[in-house]
């Protein structure tokens, strides 16, 4: 499947029914890892990419995010999924631009999320919200990809854990031309039941971002697609950081034990003979 078209459709399909987990890499070492555990889609991280470069969250800008929206897309032969953060614009005319120069990156989909910049004020205005979605929508149909279109709504994420806000917003987001919607950060499987029935049949997104719910669970309350934002990125940063305190502190090396082997894992994606780590 290494047309953009086998792609986008494959993902298009993954929606129908079910619920698919479509985790999220940060690098094309991590796509290819998960591509090589048999997950059906990838999405994008923001939050990992960033941190990857050395940077928080929410500052890695435009021409960076579509070179990296690249990179993922060729690392692998799945559909690719791009956390397109705010549409990178205010205005709906200049989120429509860049959602057309997302989809030149070959992702199968991507989310556009109603967030300011400005946590004191954090949400966008409803109207304005919509009229972006609605933007990003007609800016996708010009372009006759059929890339899916994901609509975020941020108020959980940034203080404002309004669910009948969020609905409300989730369900203007479907009828502006979202295909699907999602709330990051909902922490309760009542909340998760409440969005899935409110914007029914359009799919639901869940952002698992703690232990809180199972792949089962969900599932059974009609939630289509389960992704995890940056929650891999900082497991692997976890051990990355525990190994190295535990060599400044202790002097010891414990955190070497029983490593993976990278070479045999992501050989399949080049070819050829292997070679020794070091």
């Amino acid at each position: 499947m290494s047309d953009g078209a086998g792609r986008t459709a494959a993902f298009r399909r993954l929606h129908e029914s079910g619920c698919f987990v479509m985790p999220n890499p940060w690098d094309a070492g991590s796509a290819r890892a998960l591509a090589s555990l048999g997950f059906p889609a990838l999405a994008t991280t923001s939050a990992g990419f960033a941190w990857s470069t050395g940077r928080p969250d929410n500052s890695v800008g435009l021409d960076e995010t579509l070179v990296h929206l690249r990179l993922i897309v060729d690392a692998v032969d799945l559909p690719v999924n791009a956390d397109f953060q705010d549409g990178y614009a205010l205005e709906p005319e200049a989120v429509a631009t860049n959602v057309g120069l997302a989809v030149g990156t070959g992702v199968a989909g991507l989310s556009i999320e109603d967030f300011s910049g400005d946590p004191a004020h954090p949400l966008i205005d409803p109207v304005l919200a919509v009229e972006r979605i609605a933007a990003a929508r007609a800016a996708i149909d010009a372009t006759g990809t059929g890339v899916v279109l994901t609509a975020r709504s941020e108020g959980f994420v940034w203080g404002r854990p309004d669910l009948a806000g969020t609905i409300r917003r989730l369900t203007a987001y479907a009828e502006a031309g979202a295909d699907c919607v999602y709330a990051p950060w909902l922490t309760s499987v009542d909340q998760v039941s409440a969005i899935v029935s409110a914007v029914s049949p359009t799919p639901v997104n869940l952002l698992v971002n703690t232990p809180f719910t199972t792949l089962a669970e969900v599932a059974s309350l009609g939630v289509r697609r389960i992704s995890v934002g940056g929650m891999l990125a900082k497991t692997a940063w976890r051990g990355f950081l525990q190994a190295a305190r535990e060599i400044r502190d202790e002097g010891t090396f414990t955190g070497f034990a029983d490593l993976p082997d990278l070479n045999a894992l992501l050989q399949p994606f080049v070819g050829g003979g292997g070679s020794q780590e070091n």
